[in-house]
């Protein structure tokens, strides 16, 4: 079930932070398993089932902004160290993320207003998550949600109001493979799962140039998004970058049937690290 609405509002608690986040859809839910006893087949029965909640399930699918970027990264990765000040700046924070599997990484609580009620679920974690950047689109992060816990009428009256920051969009990302910027990347998509491990996908869509195509064994890219606003410190606030080693290539699905520009996907395995840097404008905790 997909929700979407005026009236819906989802807000991510953590340690230090309480943030309502703006989505396109989501679908957070309580897990229920039932535990049935079915009819004996010679002769007359009954069926029962056993409700039992299992917590709670789904996903969001929200922009990333400038305010909600570096707390949503942060969810996705799993953990960070502390802030660095960023020499030559007036108040600009680095964090270093990096990425850890469901059960290592860090735990939030998760409030849900939906028809006039709120539902708290605590103890969430990110599954896995997508990252999805195309031009001329805004850059949108997909957080796959789990927990154990029962779900909780949340009774407080005050509430984070949604973050309204300007949103990163496609049209302004840069990629450098192995040290040299490509220009003919159209989009990508980056699919993490985070359970019993991690295991890192990228679907690169570029447009089909001579002399510019992508390598099948990549040792690293970089991926930096920015807002080029006069308030931002240039390559600092209002960026975000993620750096992904060894990066092999597992399939070329370009389909060439036109005399026109093609555009064509590449699926690429990630044997090596994840990791992105965030800044904020503060040296607050983003745990």
């Amino acid at each position: 079930m997909t929700v979407q609405g005026r009236d819906c509002l989802i807000v991510l608690k953590t340690q230090y932070r309480e943030m309502g986040v703006p989505y396109s859809e989501e679908t957070i839910r309580e897990a229920v398993s039932l535990l049935t006893e079915e009819a004996a087949i010679e002769g007359d029965g009954s069926c029962r089932a056993i409700r039992k909640s299992s917590g709670v399930t789904g996903c969001v699918v929200t922009p990333l902004t400038i305010g909600t970027a570096p707390l949503l990264l942060y969810l996705a990765m799993g953990s960070t160290g502390l802030p660095l000040y960023v020499s030559e700046t007036r108040n600009i924070y680095r964090y270093k993320l990096n990425l850890l599997p469901a059960e290592d990484s860090t735990r939030f609580d998760l409030v849900q207003e939906r028809g006039g009620s709120r539902t708290l679920y605590e103890g969430c974690a990110v599954t896995g998550f997508e990252l999805r950047i195309h031009r001329e689109e805004a850059v949108k992060l997909k957080l796959d949600i789990r927990g154990e816990r029962p779900p909780a009428i949340y009774p407080y009256q005050d509430i984070a109001p949604t973050e309204k920051g300007e949103r990163f969009m496609g049209d302004r990302v840069t990629y450098r493979i192995n040290g040299t910027e490509y220009y003919n990347i159209y989009g990508l998509t980056l699919s993490t799962k985070k359970e019993d491990g991690t295991k890192t996908e990228l679907w690169i869509k570029r447009s089909l140039e001579k002399g510019s195509d992508i390598p099948g064994l990549i040792e690293e890219l970089t991926i930096t998004a920015q807002l080029l606003r006069d308030k931002y410190e240039y390559r600092h606030y209002g960026m975000f970058r993620l750096t992904l080693s060894r990066l092999v290539l597992t399939a070329d699905e370009t389909a060439v049937d036109c005399a026109d520009g093609v555009i064509g996907p590449l699926r690429y395995y990630v044997a090596g690290t994840v990791n992105a840097e965030v800044f904020t404008a503060t040296g607050e905790n983003l745990e």
